[in-house]
């Protein structure tokens, strides 16, 4: 299974993301447990929204942080996520 860039991506709805205070990050909740997210990968994931593909994710990401020659590591994060049931593609 891999990312086709020609369809949107959004984070799948069996799961949920949201911060943890007591861990003080983000993370994936699912009813088998929970997946403590890095900081970059949760703002991946945030932008798995459902309106954007993966030309407009890696395009926002850079701008948002200011850098660019990120497609190779968020295709990388997004392709884990993809076979993990992160996210889903339409």
């Amino acid at each position: 299974m891999s990312i086709n860039p020609d369809q949107t991506i959004k984070f799948s709805p069996m799961h949920r993301l949201q911060w943890e205070e007591v861990q003080q990050k983000d993370v994936i909740l699912y009813p088998e447990g929970m997946v403590e997210l890095n900081q970059s990968s949760a703002e991946i994931l945030k932008m798995c929204d459902g309106t954007r593909k993966l030309d407009q994710i890696i395009a926002d990401l850079e701008q948002k942080f200011a850098m660019t020659g990120l497609v190779n590591d968020i295709t990388a994060f997004l392709e884990v996520a993809l076979k993990n049931g992160w996210i889903q593609q339409n």
